[in-house]
C-alpha cells in the first residue's frame, strides 16, 4: 500500500513519523514536527512542521498548515504551505490557499483564494503610487 517509489506523490516511508490510516478518525488538533501521511479523517486543526501528505480518500476539515505538502483528498478549510504545494487530480479543496509554490493537476477542484509567493507590494514615489501614474 505503501511502497517506496520514484513518484513525487509518495513520501520516503522511512522518514514518515505518524501514519493516520484509512479507519482512523482524529477530532481536535493534530501537531506533529516530522512528515505525516493522512488517509482517514481529521476534524481540527492540522499542523506538519515537515511534509504533509493526504491520500485521495483522507477527509480534513479544519485548517491545514505544513512546511510543504501534497494533496490528493478533501480539505474544508484553509491550506499554509510554506514551500511546495501539489495538489492532485483527485483533490478537492474548499477554502484558501497561501503557498510558496503551487502545482494544480487537471481535474482537481479548488473553491477560494490562492496566495503564492511574498507578498507583492507596490513601489510608491513621493507618497504615491508609482502604478497610478500620478
Amino acid at each position: 500500500m505503501f511502497a517506496k517509489t520514484n513518484d513525487s506523490s509518495n513520501v520516503n516511508l522511512k522518514e514518515v513519523e505518524t501514519i493516520v490510516g484509512p479507519s482512523v478518525k482524529v477530532k481536535g488538533d493534530f501537531h506533529c514536527e516530522g512528515n505525516i501521511i493522512v488517509e482517514g479523517e481529521v476534524e481540527g486543526n492540522l499542523r506538519c512542521g515537515n511534509m504533509l501528505q493526504l491520500k485521495n480518500k483522507s477527509r480534513i476539515t479544519a485548517d491545514v498548515s505544513a512546511k510543504e505538502a501534497i494533496i490528493g483528498g478533501e480539505v474544508k478549510g484553509n491550506v499554509k504551505v510554506e514551500g511546495y504545494l501539489e495538489i492532485t487530480d483527485t483533490a478537492k479543496i474548499l477554502g484558501d490557499i497561501d503557498a510558496g509554490i503551487v502545482s494544480i493537476a487537471k481535474g482537481a477542484t479548488f473553491n477560494g483564494k490562492c496566495s503564492m509567493g511574498k507578498e507583492y507590494k507596490t513601489p510608491k514615489t513621493n507618497g504615491k503610487s508609482a502604478a497610478s501614474g500620478e
